[in-house]
């Protein structure tokens, strides 16, 4: 009799401290992108590196607003960081504007690349997910490990956490149950954390597509960016990663 009121006890206190997790369909979160600059180049044109390795910082760090609920989402640029003018590193993907509509399954995405404004108009990115065991405290919420590939070919780590519903993330990384509040792809050497969430009064008003820019699907922007990179070699080719996440 004692181990059942025991267990009964366990179970409820269980199920209580359930019902007492908030869970939240709107927020708005920073996000800091951090690239790690030096070992990016290093991969990217070894041949030249060491010429040019003193006039690089070690990592460039850039900061975007997400604005999302369970039905659409913003990933834009935020808060400016000042430049060092004596670095050859020139941000890559830095500008662009990421919307979202969960409901229909489509992006939105505009993307600035060189002289040109791409307006990407497609189908949300494919990602195949697997979760893991592992978590991790980001910005005050308990988020569990997931890896991902993206476009057949591209590693996406990403802690996501289920007290959010939104199942968005940074730049075109969605499809967790939960928000993503961290992610990290290896072959650009870059990562994105959320260093601010805020889950009351959000006005969603402004969370809208961008107009601006050459209309285009998602294969097509690849095939136009392929033609002009591999000009450049080795550097190109892997260079056009980092406009297509």
């Amino acid at each position: 009799m004692i181990k059942n009121s025991i267990l009964f006890l366990s179970v409820f206190l269980v199920l209580l401290s359930s019902a007492q997790t908030p869970f939240r369909n709107t927020v708005k979160i920073e996000f800091e992108k951090t690239v790690a600059v030096q070992q990016l180049y290093k991969e990217l044109a070894p041949e030249w590196y060491e010429m040019i390795k003193e006039h690089l910082p070690a990592t460039s760090v850039t900061y975007f607003n997400f604005t999302g609920d369970t039905a659409k989402s913003l990933y834009q640029p935020g808060r400016e960081v000042r430049q060092d003018p004596q670095s050859f590193f020139n941000g890559v993907a830095d500008k662009n504007v990421v919307f979202n509509d969960y409901q229909t399954g489509t992006t939105v995405s505009q993307k600035p690349v060189f002289e040109e404004t791409f307006l990407v108009e497609d189908s949300l990115a494919k990602i195949k997910w697997k979760l893991t065991a592992d978590t991790r405290t980001i910005a005050g919420f308990e988020c569990r490990k997931a890896m991902g590939i993206l476009n057949d070919s591209i590693t996406v780590f990403a802690f996501y956490t289920d007290e959010i519903l939104v199942t968005g993330g940074p730049e075109s990384i969605h499809g967790l149950p939960g928000m993503i509040l961290g992610v990290g792809i290896p072959r650009i050497h870059t990562t994105w954390f959320a260093t601010k969430v805020e889950v009351f009064d959000i006005n969603m008003k402004s969370v809208v597509p961008a107009t601006k820019g050459k209309k285009i699907s998602r294969a097509a922007m690849a095939q136009s960016l392929d033609k002009v990179l591999r000009q450049w070699g080795t550097y190109g080719s892997k260079m056009i990663v980092n406009f297509l996440i």
